[in-house]
């Protein structure tokens, strides 16, 4: 049946073109309202005044020690470490980029090398001239390694470029560090400029890179993640020292949250005397009210932006997170104020005391969240408090640790990088070697460059022989031990270590070829050095992925810091080898 909608329009008329009256609000009775609020209690609180002026006071430790790796001994002497000079992610992770005459001669890194070659002979022209260039390129050469024949076509191509052309900046810093640079005979006309010239060289050389100076790393292959800590002087007579760990740091970025307190060790930070190292700290300043996007605004005639609506969330009765924030936010969003304290960074501040002085003139006492008052309970939880290693004798850790670490990093692209995955059906874990370093120090793609060698060694295979065309119907078939895997995955294979507990260990093993011998497969990365086992946990049903590659970043005194670190990831989940033993296949098939 059809029907007829009607509307009815309804406009505000206003009896005076003043709108003074309406923009105050008047309340009609404000005599009932104040009774009201009488009645209701409303007068009788005694925290109405605001804050006004806060004085806080509290003592600040600053680290002093570094210790990398699992500290198994305490106590034990930790190495100086200022956190002023540079930030504790570049001092875990860093690694030995220059190679050193000392260590075993390694084709590795031939760009670094021939690269600060170069500047030296730049550093040579703007003092001398291009005379002495021909006898440095002949005195310390770049030469040809004995391994480039198994090096990849960028190295290779590299190399032709690069072989007796340039001087090799690792005999350059050999050199200059036994002063037999400008000892020759044919530099005696200008022998203190190109010492000096090698000295300035050398200056730039070391600055280039952050390397580790001690032998210890932080990086533990079999849990491939980072353990280290920290310590820093206190002033309590009963904890001389307070000491930080961190037992698995992987993920490129450090923070307060990545250390434990470990109230049982020591690593020699007692006697530390660094300024700035054990200070009081004393400020007097006003609290500033806490705002946030969002919150109601605090003008009567003032409409919040629409941008964070709070009150369009959506809660059904078992949301009690969702209903507890939007009445923080909505109800109790005016009642936190900010007091800023200036810290160093790599500071553990402790507040001792806080005191409030409101609008009324009236001085209060804050005791802290954790501390024990008459009909109160002591609450076990805090913001931005550390955890403790057990077992935990101290006292709980009541301070702030301001962690001198990198809010941004520029990172390169992956150097090394290793897929572990579990393979099920073949009963095993893989550590896939995709990509890695190569002789001149480009990324690898191993799966590439294995294609290549299998074209290769088909094409050779098929011009050795004479073809023929086999008839189908009589073809015999071959029997084949195992099938190939891919030269550049390393297998692990499960291991019982412990019959009581069942533990297992995925352990670095051979693979069976198809002749049957047992191949041990060689690693390519530097990843993989040292890896003989892993324990079963650090490789999930995900699988990791584990990398290598450069960063860069700026501290705060304005240095730069390029180094080398590692980093591992969530990786793609199982993977499957195609492994297979005891099959028949025709005489072509892999």
């Amino acid at each position: 049946m059809p029907s007829i909608t009607s509307w009815t329009r309804l406009e505000p008329a206003v009896k005076t073109p003043d709108m003074k009256s309406a923009l105050q609000a008047r309340i009609y009775d404000p005599l009932w309202m104040l009774a009201r609020q009488w009645q209701l209690g409303e007068f009788k609180g005694e925290d109405n005044g605001s804050p006004i002026q806060a004085k806080l006071r509290g003592t600040n430790a600053q680290l002093t020690r570094y210790l990398p790796g699992e500290l198994l001994t305490t106590p034990t002497q930790g190495q100086k470490f200022d956190p002023r000079q540079q930030p504790l992610e570049t001092l875990v992770e860093r690694e030995r980029i220059r190679p050193v005459q000392s260590e075993p001669e390694q084709p590795a890194r031939l760009v670094q090398r021939a690269e600060a070659g170069l500047h030296f002979l730049r550093l040579l022209r703007r003092e001398v001239g291009d005379k002495y260039r021909a006898f440095f390129i002949g005195r310390y050469p770049l030469r040809q390694p004995e391994q480039a024949a198994t090096a990849d076509q960028d190295s290779l191509h590299f190399l032709q470029m690069m072989v007796n052309r340039v001087p090799d900046g690792k005999q350059l810093w050999q050199a200059v560090r036994d002063e037999s640079l400008a000892k020759a005979p044919e530099l005696s006309p200008d022998n203190a400029t190109i010492k000096k010239v090698g000295e300035a060289w050398a200056a730039w050389y070391k600055s280039l890179y952050s390397e580790p100076t001690e032998e210890k790393s932080a990086w533990l292959p079999d849990r491939m993640e980072y353990t280290f800590s920290v310590a820093a002087p206190s002033r309590t007579v009963e904890q001389k020292e307070t000491v930080l760990t961190a037992r698995e740091y992987y993920e490129g970025k450090l923070d307060w949250y990545s250390f434990d307190v470990n109230p049982n060790a020591s690593l020699g930070a007692t006697a530390d005397t660094q300024p700035g190292a054990n200070l009081s700290i004393v400020q007097t300043l006003i609290p500033a009210p806490v705002t946030f996007r969002g919150m109601p605004a605090q003008r009567f005639w003032e409409f919040e932006d629409a941008t964070v609506d709070l009150g369009a969330i959506e809660t059904a009765p078992q949301d009690v997170a969702r209903m507890l924030l939007i009445e923080f936010a909505l109800t109790y969003g005016n009642d936190w104020f900010i007091i800023p304290v200036d810290l160093p960074v790599g500071s553990l501040f402790q507040v001792s005391s806080l005191v409030i002085t409101d609008t009324f003139g009236e001085r209060i006492l804050i005791p802290s969240a954790t501390s024990t008052t008459a009909g109160q309970p002591k609450s076990s939880w805090q913001m931005y408090r550390q955890s403790s290693l057990p077992p935990t004798t101290g006292a709980a850790a009541d301070f702030f640790f301001l962690a001198p670490t990198l809010v941004k990093t520029i990172e390169g692209q992956p150097l090394e990088e290793i897929l572990f995955a579990r393979d099920e059906m073949a009963n095993l874990a893989w550590g896939i070697e995709r990509v890695v370093e190569g002789m001149a120090g480009f990324p690898v793609n191993q799966r590439e460059a294995y294609v290549a060698r299998e074209q290769q060694a088909r094409q050779q295979t098929v011009a050795a022989t004479t073809t023929s065309v086999s008839d189908p119907a009589t073809e015999t078939l071959v029997y084949r031990l195992a099938t190939t895997v891919p030269d550049y995955w390393i297998p692990f294979l499960p291991v019982q270590t412990d019959a009581v507990t069942g533990a297992i260990r995925l352990r670095r093993g051979g693979i069976l070829s198809p002749d049957g011998t047992n191949i041990i497969r060689i690693s390519h990365s530097r990843l993989l050095e040292g890896v003989k086992d892993v324990p079963e946990e650090e490789i999930p049903r995900e699988g990791i992925r584990v990398g290598r590659n450069f960063q860069l970043a700026r501290w705060l005194d304005g240095s730069t810091h390029l180094w080398c670190g590692r980093y591992k990831e969530t990786g793609r989940g199982e993977t499957s080898s195609g492994l297979r033993f005891d099959l028949g296949q025709p005489p072509d098939s892999q």
